[in-house]
């Protein structure tokens, strides 16, 4: 294959274009409360500054695809990382709430090209016999930096402000801008209609899932009426969306690409993977900083090891894959992450940091060793020209299953912490109250009131191992979808790339 672009200068200006958007997900949520009193402004209030980001991404990420088949990949991430910087630090300069929330709505969008056009790039510059060695390259980036970003968010708010959670992007983006337009040229542009009812069909389905997903939790789910309007608005765009796509001549989506059965299959684990990614990282953090006493800093030092299992993982998937059956890697990554998740289903309140490294390193090294082969053989058997729709799409469902992971694990966490409270709390007897007036000097109230503390820890941990186990239950259901990947190594031939470019 030719060479009239350089391959290292654009891989490093799209991972930092993906990277960017990658910490946006986590790096704001331990800077909330500092946040909160600069702005002044309640908690419910707050959980706007994340959501509004989410929803403006989801909604927008469908439509980068077309955007780039009908103005080109170039235009498309330009224009993206320079509307993420300057909403990055439009976001720092804030002076108000509703300031804040506006500049997050635009950083989302501007942000939601990122991911799945950077990924395309990487399948572009790269002939197929390497798809592996792209996506570990692309992997690193996209899932080191939410598992790392809680850390640096800590240790930025800590030191500086959080504002510096914003500023942060700027000399970043401006690396990345600088690259592209230096370095990658402008793939080619297809002169496609615009289907306006898809898009607003597919954009309300997805939009308000998001805040279904998100505000559930905190909101009772279907004891709120609010939640049961969005719901049911999202299920009849849902709906309208699939009948509109299945009858109209240039649908929005065309749902034929998921006659390609590994871009399908891979399209239900990348779903699962983003499920098991995010919900253990939200898991986590609050364990070890609610219940252990670890502080941000030392919670994300305690993670970290998570990210150097993830690291190591994908350098090795991206030299097997095209030489081992894609299929066995998969299903080694999805044991080593039940290990990990079977090691956190076991638990406790006693344990030492060395625990917490090891089922960290499982969970990191299964899920990278996992990710890099389902990209590869999922993008492998799709033409070329179906890729910016097809980033799109497996992105979408990534990001889909990040959020109903989280709202998931947070729901139950809550409803198993009460239940296991209520059945802890009637074995409590005055033997129990005796016993803690035993301990120290404390009177009959707050003994009482120690106990119930003591209670609460206990039930809290307990919903914690029912979170990791019900993860382990999913892991292994998931791994019989394995049974509908075809194995391509060897069949797939290096091509041309330059189709693809101008």
């Amino acid at each position: 294959m030719a060479r009239p672009f350089n391959r290292p200068m654009i891989v490093v200006s799209t991972m930092l274009s993906a990277v960017l958007q990658a910490l946006d997900n986590t790096i704001a949520n331990v800077a909330l409360p500092h946040m909160q009193g600069t702005l002044s402004a309640t908690m419910e209030e707050m959980s706007w500054v994340l959501t509004s980001y989410i929803v403006a991404a989801a909604v927008t990420l469908p439509l980068s695809g077309w955007l780039a088949d009908r103005y080109g990949r170039k235009r498309v991430i330009l224009t993206s990382v320079i509307g993420f910087t300057i909403a990055s630090a439009l976001c720092g300069m804030a002076q108000s709430l509703d300031q804040i929330l506006v500049c997050r709505v635009l950083q989302g969008i501007a942000g939601a090209s990122l991911m799945p056009m950077s990924q395309a790039v990487l399948f572009d510059i790269y002939p197929p016999s390497q798809h592996g060695k792209a996506m570990s390259l692309w992997g690193i980036g996209v899932t080191l930096a939410p598992t790392l970003a809680p850390m640096l968010g800590g240790w930025l708010t800590d030191n500086y402000s959080w504002r510096w959670v914003f500023y942060i992007n700027v000399p970043f983006g401006i690396l990345a801008i600088i690259g592209l337009i230096l370095y990658y040229p402008d793939t080619k542009h297809q002169k496609k209609s615009f289907d306006f009812f898809g898009f607003i069909a597919l954009s309300f389905a997805v939009g308000f899932l998001q805040i279904f997903l998100d505000r559930g939790p905190t909101k009772g789910w279907f004891d709120s009426t609010e939640l049961k309007i969005e719901l049911a608005v999202c299920a009849l765009a849902f709906y309208l969306f699939l009948v509109h796509s299945f009858t109209a001549k240039a649908p929005f989506v065309r749902l034929s690409i998921y006659k390609d059965r590994n871009y399908f299959t891979a399209s239900l684990l990348i779903l699962y993977l983003g499920v098991l990614l995010y919900s253990v990282l939200a898991l986590i953090a609050p364990l070890l900083q609610g219940l252990l006493g670890y502080s941000v800093l030392q919670s994300g030092s305690a993670m970290a090891p998570r990210g150097v299992g993830t690291l190591v993982a994908m350098l090795i998937a991206g030299r097997l894959v095209g030489r081992v059956d894609s299929r066995l890697i998969i299903v080694t990554g999805l044991a080593i992450t039940a290990v990990g998740l079977y090691q956190m289903s076991h638990f406790s309140m006693t344990m030492d940091s060395t625990t917490i490294a090891i089922a960290n390193v499982l969970q990191g090294f299964g899920t990278g060793a996992t990710y890099v082969p389902l990209a590869a053989i999922g993008f492998m058997t799709l033409p070329a020209e179906m890729r910016n729709e097809a980033s799109a799409l497996f992105n979408l469902l990534r990001n889909l299953g990040s959020s109903v992971g989280i709202s998931t694990v947070q729901g139950l966490l809550v409803h198993n912490t009460q239940v296991v409270h209520a059945a802890l709390s009637e074995h409590v007897t005055a033997h129990s109250l005796a016993q803690q007036h035993a301990v120290g000097p404390l009177s009959g109230g707050q003994a009482t009131a120690a106990l119930n503390d003591s209670v609460t820890a206990q039930a809290t941990m307990i919903a914690y191992l029912d979170d990791f186990h019900l993860m382990l239950i999913v892991t292994i259901v998931t791994a019989f979808a394995l049974l509908f990947l075809r194995n391509t190594s060897g069949t797939v031939k290096d091509t041309e790339q330059h189709a693809v470019f101008e």
